[in-house]
């Protein structure tokens, strides 16, 4: 198709779509003449991905935390919010399994992260009261204030990036990534079916 506008590396298609020039170029000889729909919707995947935690980064640094431990953090206040209002207003944390299955990363990773945040005083870990073999984190006062303080710029800088972007367009957006995340969940399951070093479902 041809190029109808081209700003900062950028083009739209004959039907207003946007595309990356140099992206669609070395897609079209990676896949020798094949389509290339799929490799460049991964590509401004990836591009968009990059450019938002390089804004969460830029908000968080000054403050001395990755996109990753704010992640971890924002869900432990949620969870801290849930037992507040839980009837038997015990409050029990996260386990870091449960960290890592929520956040969909390794045990290992969220461990690292929850060692910055505990080393920074913003979450602390505490002795399961049911399983003494486990522990919980929790967040504390001070990643609750940390969070409180990061809250309205995080929004100001996601209205900023989303700029144009109508209620629907994110919904839209939201559910696509979605979708992708459970293909690679199907296809996570797939393959480690077949491998003889995990049991079976």
């Amino acid at each position: 198709m041809k190029d109808v506008h081209n700003s900062e590396g950028l083009a739209h298609d004959l039907d207003g779509s946007l595309y990356d020039l140099g992206v669609r170029a070395s897609m079209r000889v990676f896949a020798a003449g094949d389509d290339t729909g799929a490799l460049e919707a991964a590509a401004a995947l990836r591009a968009a991905s990059q450019a938002i935690d390089r804004l969460r980064a830029q908000g968080a640094g000054g403050r001395g935390l990755s996109a990753g431990a704010l992640d971890v953090l924002a869900r432990l206040s949620a969870a801290g919010e849930e037992e507040q209002l839980s009837a038997a207003g015990e409050e029990k944390g996260l386990s870091i399994g449960e960290l890592a299955r929520a956040a969909g990363v390794s045990s290992r990773n969220v461990t690292g992260l929850v060692d910055t945040l505990e080393r920074d005083g913003l979450a602390r870990r505490v002795q399961d009261r049911h399983d003494r073999r486990s522990v919980r984190v929790r967040i504390t006062v001070a990643g609750q204030d940390w969070l409180a303080a990061f809250r309205q710029p995080t929004q100001r800088a996601m209205s900023a990036v989303f700029q144009g972007f109508t209620e629907a367009d994110l919904a839209r957006l939201r559910h696509l990534c979605l979708r992708l995340v459970e293909n690679q969940h199907r296809i996570e399951e797939y393959l480690g079916a077949g491998r003889p070093d995990r049991p079976a479902p």
